[in-house]
């Protein structure tokens, strides 16, 4: 259950899972306030987007050699090899040209 910031008009600006001197205010679950903020579908996309920067991130540091795919466990191996074959196909199949087409 959050806490929330207002503006000056009244409406809700920011969640914050505790209290703060700009955040007091404690809304329940559901509370048709957080409707605008957070709705189940802004929570679906804004984890879609996080999974793909942590990827990302993964795959930078596996180039630099920070991180070795073998390094983690063997669930997130599969995931994220089967997610990076996933994508993968995706592109493939968004190439509407081939290797030797030329525009």
């Amino acid at each position: 259950m959050p806490f929330v910031q207002r503006d000056s008009s009244g409406k809700v600006i920011a969640m914050f899972a505790d209290a703060g001197p700009d955040h007091p205010e404690h809304l329940p679950a559901g509370h048709p306030d957080l409707a605008p903020l957070a709705g189940p579908d802004e929570f679906t996309r804004l984890d879609a987007d996080l999974i793909r920067v942590i990827e990302d991130v993964v795959d930078v540091l596996i180039q630099r050699g920070l991180l070795r795919l073998t390094d983690l466990p063997a669930d997130a191996q599969r995931k994220l090899l089967t997610r990076k074959g996933a994508r993968a196909r995706l592109q493939q199949g968004l190439n509407l040209l081939g290797p030797d087409d030329v525009i």
